[in-house]
Formats: structure tokens, C-alpha cells, sequence
């Protein structure tokens, strides 16, 4: 059996529609909520990129059953693992054991920002697993200090912590990430459906633990349109290798995109409004493995997927 969640684009929405999203998501039947944290969308026309923190406070007002997964952030270049280590815990008080922590390696479209480069993914590796370490001292509710090869943390003991400490899940793309989200992760969250990825994890250390992955799809009852909405708001779905976490800005993902026409950007994405292509591609994702599965709408037509989901979908799918 497999839990159905439902994602809140921070790419392309703003704030108080995710908060109204999350409610009406959680009404709808879906048990869990994935929201993205970015700094920069990755194409312009998508047009948003609150501050996901901001927006899970609001989260938290307006559901009361639904858990809700950050996925991801990355503790090692935009945020310093201290600050990651004290909002989690403050977003875990106000939702009551619903929030999971999601962690990653990042984008350079996000991390550039604060401009102290872009390591490879060999150090950001290496950055992910100190930091992972400082989070869960500093959850122990001790003074804390660490002086750690790539971190430094003086002195810090955070006071307002949760009954039940989040869940941390690491997201994983290749056997290496795989590996290391088995040594120091409760989970694993990724995109696609390779079981080998799962078998790595699970043979890290990681058997037994939940593990989480996303589907795009973009319902419309026109199908054609559907690919071609995917084509304008969610190119980045096509683009093939590094490329999502090695260009630098939005104008390099258009400039890729550009590349694409609406049957290879939309490759990897259900299309149209036929519930047996959505629940086979559920299946296909429940079969490799994964026991949490969550959908990507991908456009404006967030509330009509919604309805849809909960009327042609979540009766059908476990």
C-alpha cells in the first residue's frame, strides 16, 4: 500500500494560493503534501518562489491531519544547518509530528545567491552529511558547538523544540546520494522510478524506511493542450542529466528548453484526463517500490486536478 500526496509548486504559485491548496488538498483525501523550496523558479513563466518557510507556517493554520514533507532544502550553502536546525524544529512544533524534513544537495540556481561558489557534488556531498549531523546535536536541546571541516557553530542551543523531531529525508538521484541517504537519512525521496536506487538505499542501511517520489502530470480534459501548458510552465521536466542542478539562472533553463518541442518536454509527464494513465503510472512507481507517491500538477488548473484526484483517483489507488 502506498500514501497519495499532492505537491505545492513554490516555483509557481504564491503564498497565500499554496496555503489554500494545502486545505483544500487535505479535503480532498491526498495524506501528504511535498512543497518545494527555491529561491528562483527555473523558467520565468512560472513566476513565483516564496519563502517556503513563511508559507508552512501558514500550512499549519489551515490543515490539521496532513503531513507535509519540505522537499527539499539545502543545508549547506543558502542555509547554514543551524538555522535549518532551529526553523524545523519550530515548524514541527506548530504542526504537531505532521512535518518532514526533506534535505538535499541543492541547485546552483538557488545557491549562487549568496555567492561562495558552487562545489561539486563530491564536497556538497560531503557538506550535506556534516550538516545532517549538526542538525540532529542541536535537537538533542544541548549547547552546542562544532567545528566541523566545512560548518562552524558557536555556542548555539535552540529552546523551542517539538514533542517529535521531524523525520529527515534525504533526496537521492544516483547510487552515491542513494548511499548516503541510507547512512543518514529516516527516508529517501527522488524522482523516477529506479529500483536499483531503492536497492542501494535499502542496502545502506536504509530497509524498512519510508521512501518518497514525485510524478508530473498536467491534467487538462484537452490533452494536446495539456503537453503544450508543460512545454511553457514546466519545460525543465525534459532537459536530460546535470543540468537541473548545474545551471546557474532561469534564462539558461529557457535558453535549454528552447531545444524542446511540447512531445519531448512533456516525455515524462501524464497528460490529459484519462485516470487509468495516471493510476498505471502510480502503479509503475508503487511497484518499484516506493511507498509514498505524490502528483505534480503542472499549470493554473490546480483546483480541477484536485477534483479530479479526489474524485477519479484516491478511490482507486492504495
Amino acid at each position: 500500500m502506498a500514501e497519495v500526496g499532492f505537491t505545492l509548486s513554490s516555483e509557481e504559485f504564491g503564498p497565500q494560493l499554496l496555503v489554500d491548496l494545502a486545505a483544500k488538498a487535505e479535503a480532498a483525501g491526498f495524506s501528504f503534501l511535498g512543497l518545494s523550496d527555491h529561491y528562483h523558479p527555473w523558467v520565468s513563466a512560472q513566476g513565483q518562489s516564496p519563502f517556503s518557510w513563511t508559507v508552512l507556517g501558514g500550512i499549519s493554520q489551515v490543515t490539521k491531519e496532513v503531513d507535509v514533507l519540505l522537499r527539499v532544502i539545502c543545508p549547506i550553502i543558502r542555509y547554514h544547518p543551524a538555522i535549518v536546525a532551529q526553523a524545523a524544529a519550530t515548524t514541527a512544533a506548530l504542526m504537531d509530528g505532521r512535518f518532514l524534513l526533506g534535505l538535499g544537495t541543492g541547485e546552483n540556481i538557488n545557491e549562487h545567491v549568496v555567492g561562495v561558489g558552487w562545489p561539486t557534488i563530491k564536497v556538497r556531498q560531503e557538506m550535506l552529511k556534516e550538516a545532517v549531523g549538526i542538525i540532529q546535536a542541536l535537537w538533542e536541546g544541548d549547547a552546542t558547538s562544532v567545528y566541523g571541516r566545512y560548518f562552524t557553530v558557536e555556542d548555539a542551543k535552540i529552546y523551542t523544540l517539538p514533542q517529535k523531531l521531524p523525520p529527515i529525508i534525504i533526496s537521492a538521484f544516483g547510487p552515491r546520494s542513494a548511499r548516503l541517504a541510507g547512512e543518514i537519512g529516516d527516508g529517501l525521496v527522488s524522482l523516477a522510478p529506479q529500483k536499483s536506487l531503492l536497492d542501494t538505499f535499502e542496502q545502506a542501511g536504509g530497509k524498512s524506511r519510508p521512501k518518497y517520489c514525485q510524478i508530473h502530470v498536467c491534467y487538462d480534459t484537452d490533452k494536446e493542450q495539456a503537453k503544450q501548458t508543460v512545454l511553457e510552465q514546466w519545460p525543465n521536466s525534459g532537459l536530460p542529466g546535470q543540468l537541473s542542478s548545474e545551471l546557474r539562472l532561469p534564462v539558461y533553463f529557457e535558453q535549454a528548453a528552447g531545444l524542446l518541442d511540447k512531445e519531448s518536454a512533456a516525455k515524462n509527464v501524464v497528460c490529459g484526463d484519462d485516470p487509468e494513465e495516471f493510476i498505471a503510472e502510480f502503479e509503475k512507481f508503487k511497484q518499484t517500490g516506493y511507498d509514498h507517491v505524490y502528483f505534480h500538477q503542472i499549470g493554473e488548473k490546480q483546483e480541477e486536478f484536485i477534483d479530479f484526484a479526489a474524485d477519479r483517483l484516491l478511490p482507486n489507488l492504495s
